[in-house]
């Protein structure tokens, strides 16, 4: 088996099959001849895998969802048109007939909102664990109609960490699937399937893509988690839709037991509801892809310059990464992120609104915007921008604290950055005093 720096760069793609191409082609069609009635049976009942339309199918598409397949080792994958998509088809079809999900009450500022507000009207509530650090929180939370217990494998904007292992085991037992929100980790620091998810979502707008130029989610499924049929009726419901080649109606599971979540979202919500990857859009992600461990490599190491610098600022009142001095997520980032744990941080800062204000003006080298994971080094005031639909206490129980600044470093020269912001603290401090 190829090792991730030859999967980024080589999995899913043979050039044979696409007229001896270097890079993958952009296939820019709506549809695909089917050829002959024959072949059109075949693709319908799944008997031949092709692409028919590109709302649920497309070669571009199908190369990045190999791509990304192999650098998880998933068993199965979707790309789709947001993160949020990918999100809300896992939760949505999860949760199919009502029930509800347990989450860390520390999550991505629409996944909360969205969670609280959203889901419950489709009959999906959310059990949101205060206190996300300890086990005995997430079992009390757990009953008879949980569906999943869902967390972020490195949080946004605080980058806190969880014992995904014991996370795992604790879902495992109640036979509930853990899903895990690997955005800010990327395949590429962590691999959720190596200890013990059943559901990876993406944002691959972010570290995955890199670059800033396209919006993009992933689902993959470890192909091993097995749902019983009292819990999720949905997967053992025959329809026509997915019918065999003889006009039988099928299960999901029939249909690709190794695949249920995947396969249910191609055959129901992307035919049904949309949000799918553009073949264009695919063709940027890969292009991303293919310098996702450089990228990554250098981010990880300029943010832990940054780390130290602001530690020992004097205007800096906390900063928050596994890698500071007295993080309490040193343990968990030595055994789950050895090649370090993100290129996100928080701090908070010492001075009012109006200094804060300044301050993002006086930056040359940080632009403010709400993206991460970009080639470029951005910040934000998190309270005020990611988290903004979120109530006070949303933002307290989130440990989002209101002189919160979040950055997200990126492939600039690490001594400008940090001088940077040493130039723009000088300015609005002592211009200040």
């Amino acid at each position: 088996m190829a090792k991730f720096d030859t999967n980024r760069i080589r999995a899913g793609y043979d050039s044979k099959d696409h007229n001896y191409a270097v890079n993958v082609p952009i296939y820019q069609t709506a549809a695909f001849d089917l050829d002959s009635t024959d072949r059109a049976d075949r693709l319908w009942t799944f008997q031949e895998m092709s692409s028919i339309y590109t709302r649920v199918g497309n070669p571009t598409v199908t190369v990045l969802e190999e791509r990304m397949k192999s650098l998880d080792n998933a068993a199965a994958g979707v790309v789709l048109a947001s993160g949020m998509a990918a999100i809300s088809y896992v939760i949505l079809l999860l949760g199919e007939g009502g029930g509800n999900i347990v989450a860390t009450s520390s999550l991505y500022g629409g996944s909360e909102d969205s969670f609280s507000h959203f889901f419950p009207k489709f009959g999906v509530n959310i059990k949101f664990v205060e206190d996300r650090w300890n086990l005995k929180a997430f079992e009390a939370e757990i009953d008879e109609n949980t569906k999943a217990i869902y967390i972020e494998t490195i949080s946004n904007p605080n980058a806190e960490l969880y014992d995904v292992e014991a996370i795992a085991q604790l879902a495992h037992k109640y036979d509930i699937p853990l899903v895990v929100d690997n955005t800010v980790a990327t395949p590429y620091l962590f691999r959720p399937f190596e200890h013990g998810a059943d559901i990876i979502v993406y944002s691959a707008t972010k570290g995955i893509s890199g670059h800033g130029n396209t919006i993009a989610g992933v689902v993959l499924e470890n192909g091993t988690f097995q749902y019983k049929k009292e819990k999720f009726p949905q997967f053992y419901e025959k329809s026509y839709k997915i019918k065999d080649i003889d006009g039988n109606k099928r299960s999901i599971l029939e249909v690709d037991p190794k695949a249920p979540v995947t396969t249910a979202i191609k055959a129901f919500y992307l035919e049904f509801i949309g949000a799918a990857l553009g073949p264009f859009d695919a063709y940027l992600v890969l292009q991303g892809i293919g310098t996702i461990s450089e990228r990554l490599a250098k981010q990880v190491a300029t943010t832990e310059k940054i780390v130290k610098f602001l530690e020992n600022r004097e205007e800096v009142l906390w900063v928050k990464h596994p890698s500071t001095k007295n993080s309490p997520y040193k343990k968990l980032a030595k055994k789950y992120f050895p090649q370090g744990a993100g290129s996100i941080l928080s701090f908070g800062f010492s001075g009012d609104s109006k200094q804060l204000n300044q301050f993002f003006h006086e930056l040359k080298y940080f632009s403010y915007h709400v993206n991460i994971g970009d080639i470029r080094s951005l910040i934000v005031n998190s309270p005020k921008t990611t988290h903004a639909e979120l109530s006070a206490e949303h933002l307290k129980r989130a440990g989002i604290e209101v002189e919160t600044v979040r950055i997200s470093v990126g492939l600039e020269d690490p001594e400008d950055l940090i001088n940077d912001l040493e130039q723009a603290f000088n300015k609005v401090f002592k211009s200040n005093n």
